[in-house]
């Protein structure tokens, strides 16, 4: 259990927090106990698979019943069809955190997704979208495959190839969709010099390598445990492998293959316990990079 600094949210005025770090350190319940410390304060979520609809035990997701009454925002807004877009987060997010704030509450947003999280915290913009310029680059990517589009996209943007996986085909195609625009950069990295949004307090939570890489593969065995086949045969019938994003999450992808019967339950496991921890190094260099935060022993 992550304790609570006893400095830390201490006669307070009603401001901005932030709870942020890797995956599998407690954030979840820090923000809890940020809030029943603070006393009058609503939690924003900053995790992009738990905007999702019933993606729940993958996903780390607090059940309502342990909530401890206390307000939550932007879980469970979107349908696993749809597809995943921070610019449409930044601004409900943005509106959720103000109307918290108008009210003379304190607001605080929590979560592991870098770049939600740094698209409510800095006041940065995201390029446009051109559907018809996207349906073209998907054309390029089903008949020369994503080592053309990654060899292209290095070729004329170095920097954001730098940034992108090139296995995730979805990042490669939105960075091309951009520099096709004209625009410097494709927006899924923090700026150079990130110019706050308003201010906040930022909580950071970290934990030595090794313990978090024994908390992650044990919360990846409980998953199963809890019935993450289920959760994604109930989440399949309601159109998950037709979402462009949710059915490429972490946990999920590997549940539809072994219910497809292209991995064992072991190789599903093993598959996620692997990316989750990959993921998790991502998060930590990426929150790294943040200056001013407070950093905690998970």
């Amino acid at each position: 259990m992550t304790r609570l600094p006893g400095d830390i949210g201490r006669e307070a005025s009603p401001g901005l927090w932030a709870v942020v770090g890797a995956t599998g350190t407690g954030k979840s319940e820090l923000a809890l106990d940020l809030a029943g410390r603070l006393g009058d304060a609503e939690i924003v979520g900053a995790d992009a698979m738990q905007l999702y609809r019933g993606m729940d035990i993958g996903t780390a997701k607090v059940p309502d019943s342990e909530r401890r009454g206390i307000p939550h925002h932007m879980l469970d807004v979107w349908e696993v069809t749809e597809e995943a877009a921070v610019a449409r987060y930044q601004a409900e997010a943005r509106e959720a955190i103000a109307g918290i704030l108008g009210r003379g509450r304190h607001a605080i947003l929590v979560g592991g997704s870098g770049l939600y999280v740094s698209s409510v915290l800095f006041d940065f913009a995201f390029p446009p979208r051109d559907p018809a310029l996207r349906e073209r680059i998907e054309a390029r990517l089903a008949d020369e495959g994503a080592g053309a589009l990654y060899a292209d996209l290095a070729a004329r943007a170095p920097e954001t190839a730098a940034r992108i996986d090139p296995r995730n085909t979805r990042r490669l195609v939105r960075a091309l969709e951009v520099v096709e625009q004209g625009a410097a950069g494709h927006g899924a990295a923090l700026p150079d010099t990130p110019r706050p949004w308003r201010a906040a307090t930022v909580l950071g939570l970290r934990a030595p390598r090794p313990e978090l890489t024994e908390r992650l593969d044990r919360r990846v065995e409980r998953m199963w445990e809890d019935g993450m086949l289920e959760e994604t045969e109930r989440l399949r019938l309601a159109g998950l492998e037709d979402g462009v994003t949710a059915s490429r999450a972490i946990g999920y992808a590997q549940a539809l293959a072994q219910l497809a019967g292209r991995m064992t339950r072991a190789e599903a496991i093993a598959e996620t316990q692997a990316l989750t921890r990959r993921y998790a190094r991502r998060q930590v260099s990426w929150f790294r990079r943040y200056e001013g935060v407070r950093w905690i022993d998970a």
